[in-house]
C-alpha cells in the first residue's frame, strides 16, 4: 500500500469561535492521500475548499481533529517547526501565481532554496535553471517576471514549487486565470511531475474537464467531503 502523505482525521475549523457571527468552515473532515496520488479537489465556491487547502498546507490550523504530513503529527509542533515542515514538505502553485514582481524568473524560482539555506550557492542557480528548462522557460530565465504572460508566469510558479523535491504539491486553481492551451501546458506539467517524482498533488479546480483526468475526485460541500 502506498505510504500516506497527508492524513486528517475528523478535522473542523471554526471561525470567531465563542463571537455571535461564529462560522464552521469545515466539519468533521477525514482524508488520506498517498504518495503519488494526484486529487482534483471539486465543489462551489464556499464550500470550504481552500480552508481545507490553508489547512492541509499549515498555513491555518484546524480548531479540532489531527493532521499528519509525511508522518509528523502536527498538533503539537511551534510555528518554528511549522515552518520547517512546510518548507521541506510542501510545494505551493496559486491561482494569482505569487511570483516577486521585482525579481527575474530564475531569482524566483530560487527563493525556496534560498530562504532553507540562508545562503546562495551555484548549485542553486543550476537547479533554477534546469527547472525553468524543464517547463520551456530557459529562453526567460533572465526576464522579469512582470515581462511574462500569465501562462508563462504560470509554469515560472510551477518550477518554483518543485525546487525543494517535496511530497506534496497544493495546487490552488492554478489554471483558473489561463486560457484553455495555456491551462493544458499547465495541468500537463503538474502531471509529469506528479509521474517522475511521485509527488502526491492536490489540485483545486472548477474545470471538470481537468478534473476528469486527475486519479480520484475529492469533492467538497459544504464543508464536508462527499464520496
Amino acid at each position: 500500500m502506498a505510504e500516506p502523505v497527508v492524513r486528517l482525521h475528523d478535522v473542523h475549523k471554526v471561525f470567531n469561535a465563542g463571537l455571535p457571527n461564529e462560522c464552521e468552515v469545515l466539519h468533521g473532515i477525514d482524508l488520506t492521500v498517498s504518495k503519488g496520488e494526484f486529487c482534483a479537489v471539486v465543489g462551489p465556491s464556499g464550500s470550504g475548499k481552500s480552508t481545507l487547502l490553508n489547512i492541509v498546507g499549515l498555513l491555518d490550523r484546524p480548531t479540532s481533529g489531527s493532521l499528519s504530513i509525511s508522518g509528523a503529527e502536527t498538533s503539537t509542533l511551534d510555528e518554528h517547526a511549522l515552518t520547517q515542515l512546510r518548507g521541506h514538505n510542501i510545494g505551493f502553485v496559486f491561482q494569482n501565481h505569487n511570483l516577486l514582481s521585482g525579481l527575474t524568473a530564475m531569482e524566483n524560482v530560487m527563493m525556496p532554496m534560498l530562504g532553507a539555506a540562508g545562503f546562495f550557492n551555484e548549485g542553486m542557480a543550476q537547479r533554477a535553471a534546469a527547472l525553468l528548462e524543464s517547463v520551456d522557460l530557459t529562453k526567460w530565465r533572465d526576464s522579469m517576471v512582470t515581462q511574462l504572460s500569465g501562462g508563462q508566469q504560470q509554469r515560472v510558479a510551477l518550477a518554483r514549487s518543485l525546487t525543494m523535491d517535496t511530497a506534496l504539491l497544493l495546487a490552488d486553481e492554478p489554471t483558473g486565470n489561463l486560457d484553455t492551451k495555456s491551462a493544458d501546458v499547465v495541468f500537463d506539467l503538474l502531471r509529469k511531475a506528479n509521474q517522475e517524482h511521485r509527488m502526491a498533488i492536490l489540485f483545486v479546480t472548477h474545470n471538470p474537464g481537468l478534473a476528469e483526468r486527475c486519479d480520484r475526485t475529492i469533492q467538497v460541500v459544504d464543508g464536508r467531503l462527499e464520496v
